[in-house]
């Protein structure tokens, strides 16, 4: 295994250091997002409200997420996720005029939550394109990267629960705002390259090809699949039954600690990931993901704070271990030509089944249990992680040196 002390290539160039900001205020604003939304629209809306929103958000996104992928490999992804902050901003300034001034409508939060995950889902599939065009480096990028994201996502929701108690929903959404227009203002200024023109077709036929593309590797098509499962199963019920058990048995702030444990091991697996360069980085990474299930054991067998907080860190240190090898793999391995849709077959994949899972997971629990629930969640972990590891062509994935320019 070899470590970043081997490699002296230059990670901190402008080009980086500018989207490296980019994306760590936007995951900041998105952060403090949540919490703005569940407090300042439950308060007006109730639990119902909450949940209207939420779905008008996810909805655009997981039906544009293709369509994103295509414009990104026409025009390249840099000027989409631009256009698509200058949206957001306006999407969330509105909201924020609408608590500065008065109380906004119902209609109003879900239109500008649906506009929000429309453009998100043409901003998404340019995350990993992008990566190969600003560095050399894209596995040390992912890792400092993800670093920062846990940091932000640490801070955001401590600094918009300050904020919302201070000065209300108001300013929180125009903080949001601002982080997209930092975001906006840092990506003009980002020098990608020229985008690799291929022959003009037709929106179905860029789909097809990247469909085709999608499946000709086995690699990318089995992990997905499993992720699949993972989100009904493992990552869906994880959250609500989560919260529900913690508090219940340990109380409110347990959770807190918890959500805090977890980023803290977020920290720490994204720190691993960039000091460790595994010569099979999706071996690796299945590997630690073993203990990702760690967290939903110790809640399903109520286990003690200590130990509730242990687990969650491991599973934050396996996820964002898992995550920088599964993002660096994609970027190296996938030519730039087709990179930001086979993105997004892979976010519509691996997020399509999240919504099933969350939404499954009450009702299922008042049948048979919430700790039945996530000892099944538990269950599928261990053989979705020994299922990838059982796949040649996941096992025997080796690292590339470069990304594919072609």
């Amino acid at each position: 295994m070899d470590h970043i002390g081997d490699d002296q290539r230059v990670l901190w160039t402008p080009n980086f250091t500018r989207y490296f900001v980019a994306r760590s205020v936007s995951v900041f604003g998105d952060a403090m997002l949540l919490v703005a939304s569940a407090l300042a629209i439950g308060a007006l809306h109730g639990a119902t409200g909450i949940g209207v929103v939420l779905a008008a958000w996810m909805v655009p996104f997981l039906g544009f997420i293709l369509f994103g992928g295509v414009f990104a490999d026409r025009i390249g992804a840099r000027p989409l996720m631009l256009g698509a902050d200058l949206v957001r901003l306006a999407a969330q300034g509105t909201v924020a005029v609408g608590f500065l001034t008065g109380v906004p409508s119902l209609w109003l939060l879900i239109v500008c939550s649906a506009v929000s995950g429309g453009a998100t889902a043409m901003y998404q599939p340019g995350v990993n394109g992008i990566i190969p065009l600003v560095t050399t480096d894209p596995q040390r990028a992912n890792a400092t990267i993800r670093v920062a994201n846990a940091i932000a996502e640490l801070l955001g929701p401590a600094v918009a629960g300050i904020l919302f108690g201070f000065a209300g929903a108001g300013v929180v959404y125009s903080v949001d705002a601002a982080t997209f227009a930092i975001s906006a203002l840092c990506l003009a200024f980002v020098r990608a390259g020229p985008v690799l023109r291929t022959a003009r077709t037709s929106m179905a036929a860029d789909l097809v090809a990247g469909w085709h593309e999608f499946r000709s590797r086995t690699w990318l098509w089995s992990v997905i699949l499993v992720w699949v499962a993972f989100g009904v199963f493992l990552f869906g019920p994880l959250l609500p039954l989560g919260a529900v058990l913690v508090s219940g048995s340990l109380g409110p702030a347990a959770y807190g600690w918890m959500q805090s444990a977890v980023g803290a091991g977020t920290i720490i697996g994204g720190l691993a990931a960039l000091r460790l360069r595994p010569a099979l980085p999706l071996t690796a990474g299945a590997s630690a993901m073993f203990a990702y299930v760690l967290l939903p054991l110790a809640i399903a067998v109520h286990a003690t704070l200590p130990v509730l907080l242990a687990a969650a860190a491991a599973n934050g240190a396996a996820w964002a271990f898992w995550s920088v090898m599964w993002q660096t793999s994609v970027q190296t391995q996938v030519p730039a030509a087709v990179l930001n849709r086979l993105t997004a077959y892979e976010v519509l994949g691996s997020d399509g089944s999240l919504p099933v899972g969350q939404s499954l997971a009450g009702p299922v629990a008042l049948l048979i249990g919430a700790e039945r629930v996530l000892g099944v969640s538990v269950a599928v972990g261990l053989l979705g992680c020994a299922t990838l590891l059982l796949i040649p062509a996941v096992r025997t994935l080796r690292r590339a040196p470069e990304p594919l320019r072609v």
